[in-house]
């Protein structure tokens, strides 16, 4: 004859001592942390790829042309497909933030962009670093032979940024500009309160 477990009640078999349930609730609560930590770290790392991906691979080292429908700022366009451009290596004063008015020479910067590229076809050129943190293309704009960049320094209408990994030969240029424009006191520069040293 074989023996048979003892039999427990229901209500025994479901119950259980509050340290056991004390250890679920923690072994839940860690392993929908460690779930939430790894979702945030893989969001994080497909933000930066999508950030720091190139551009097509049908844009050449040498670019593209695009046809700017308008300009937002001095130193932002908006293209016929949708892409808004920020100039790279350039920061024109602000004419569109939302709290603050327009900075001295912002508008004149919007006008000197606006009169050379809007509503014309222009050739973007990529540079290292493609896109910026608001999924802007990042790049150097060619019109009539010159870059548009290089003439809004060269306008005193600009400071060159050159924090970013530049192409050298465009970085050589952008340094040129911004020593012309101070040694001649043009636009920014010759405002006392926005006096930029030379580079």
């Amino acid at each position: 004859m074989t023996a048979t477990p003892p039999q427990t009640s229901p209500i025994a078999s479901r119950t259980r001592s509050p340290r056991k349930t004390l250890r679920r609730a923690l072994w839940r609560d860690r392993t929908r942390t460690a779930a939430l930590a790894a979702a945030l770290v893989v969001a994080l790392i497909a933000t930066v790829a999508r950030l720091r991906a190139p551009l097509p691979s049908a844009i050449p080292r040498d670019g593209i042309a695009v046809q700017v429908e308008r300009v937002v700022d001095g130193d932002t366009l908006l293209l016929a497909d949708g892409r808004r451009v920020r100039l790279f290596g350039v920061d024109t004063p602000e004419t569109k933030h939302p709290t603050r008015p327009p900075e001295p020479l912002g508008e004149e910067a919007s006008a000197f962009t606006r009169t050379r590229v809007e509503g014309r076809t222009v050739r973007l050129i990529p540079d290292i670093e493609r896109l910026d943190r608001y999924g802007r293309t990042l790049g150097w704009v060619e019109v009539d032979g010159e870059l548009l960049n290089v003439e809004l320094v060269r306008a005193g209408l600009s400071r060159a940024v050159l924090l970013s990994p530049l192409r050298p030969d465009f970085r050589k240029q952008l340094v040129a500009a911004e020593r012309e424009a101070i040694d001649a006191g043009r636009g920014l520069h010759a405002l006392p309160s926005q006096r930029v040293e030379q580079p």
